[in-house]
């Protein structure tokens, strides 16, 4: 089978087929592709849609060629996201505290539906908004912590064990929304099935957010469910009762690998390219168009 047969298959269509192409689209050593490179898998994937495709060139490389585009290329401005910013970037510069919900905000906004300009105003707005939000609940949380220690013993382990999900998928949520508040008020672009603008939907902008929102109340969930069952068997290993100082760097290692996992199947849940009834959506987009069901970027 050819790439061009492959690449119309509906790969996205279903949980499996995303979560393979965000694994393969999240992979860390797109960070480190040349400018020239990246220039040279554009100009290959060019030639193969208009037909110049130099004879010799193999499905592999057109999937690496695209692979690599779409890691680095945001879909709706055609320009490069920047490297700490991509999606395959979210694990390897994640930081702690306000530099990481600072970071989590510069990937909300560098991986949102961008067919509509954002003025640096709004960025700014929706960055001081997003970041002390997220950190003043996560702030709150360790006071009510600390609180939690003049409380009954299981009390304090049920505060202790339930409250920081419930605070990180707030802050979360808090992120997503701020730095993408623009898209509610300009609404975003919805597509035809020939790819063409029909119109700004305000409807579809607040789906792709709450989409988008969605994921990241999944992406910390197993942080705090994973490693805690896995360390409770690595702990009872012979080699690890005799070397406790290597507990902290397995612990750190097991819950690094477990977010890194966690990203590809939060971000798989619903399709990049999200697809709505034009009946759900303004009457002047139905008007605009013929099509029963549009498409729109909902964004990472």
């Amino acid at each position: 089978m050819v790439f061009g047969a492959v690449q119309q298959l509906p790969l996205q269509g279903s949980f499996l087929g995303r979560l393979r192409h965000f694994i393969d689209i999240i992979d860390p050593s797109t960070l480190f592709v040349s400018e020239k490179r990246l220039k040279e898998c554009i100009k290959l994937l060019d030639d193969y849609k208009y037909g110049s495709l130099p004879s010799g060139v193999s499905d592999l490389q057109l999937w690496e060629a695209q692979k690599i585009k779409q890691a680095i290329i945001h879909p709706d401005t055609g320009e490069k996201i920047f490297m700490p910013f991509r999606m395959s970037g979210y694990v390897p510069f994640g930081t702690p505290i306000w530099l990481n919900q600072s970071h989590n905000a510069c990937v909300n906004y560098a991986n949102r539906n961008a067919t509509k300009p954002t003025p640096t105003s709004k960025f700014l707005q929706g960055y001081v908004g997003a970041v002390t939000s997220a950190v003043s609940i996560a702030v709150g949380l360790n006071v009510l912590i600390q609180k939690a220690n003049k409380l009954s013993p299981a009390t304090r382990m049920i505060i202790q064990r339930l409250v920081p999900f419930p605070a990180v998928a707030s802050a979360n949520i808090c992120n997503v929304g701020l730095m993408r508040h623009n898209e509610l008020s300009e609404g975003i672009d919805v597509l035809d099935n020939s790819g063409n603008v029909v119109g700004s939907s305000k409807i579809a902008a607040r789906h792709a957010i709450m989409e988008t929102a969605f994921t990241r109340v999944v992406l910390p969930m197993p942080i705090f469910v994973l490693p805690p069952i896995i360390m409770s068997y690595l702990e009872r290993l012979q080699f690890l009762q005799s070397s406790r100082r290597l507990l902290l760097p397995i612990h750190s290692l097991v819950c690094l690998v477990t977010f890194g996992l966690s990203l590809p199947v939060a971000i798989s849940l619903f399709p990049q390219m999200s697809k709505v009834e034009v009946s759900r959506l303004e009457p002047e987009i139905a008007m605009a168009t013929d099509c029963k069901v549009v498409t729109y970027n909902k964004g990472l």
